[in-house]
């Protein structure tokens, strides 16, 4: 049994989404999968799997983000989430 409302993407749906937007930008700044590749240091089939599938390591993604100038895109992932409840907000300050 999932956790999931009907609304809410499930973990492969959002991993298909950051691999095509990722492709997307490799492929407008007109990079290869081989270029890439040997730019971010992860290896060419982890490359085609991400873009196919949405698996990659965390590293891996760091990577080809760096690669694809986008690493401030991922520093700010998660930055200003907002609280969901009174209880988070005084969990923080303790």
């Amino acid at each position: 049994m999932n956790n999931y409302s009907f609304n809410q993407k499930t973990p492969s749906e959002i991993d298909g989404l950051i691999s095509a937007r990722i492709r997307n930008i490799r492929k407008r700044r007109k990079i290869s999968q081989k270029k890439l590749s040997e730019k971010s240091g992860v290896s060419l089939g982890s490359v085609k799997r991400f873009e196919q599938s949405g698996e990659i390591s965390l590293i891996s993604l760091t990577k080809i983000a760096i690669s694809l100038d986008l690493e401030q895109e991922l520093e700010h992932l998660f930055e200003d989430v907002p609280f969901l409840s009174i209880e988070e907000i005084v969990n923080e300050r303790s």
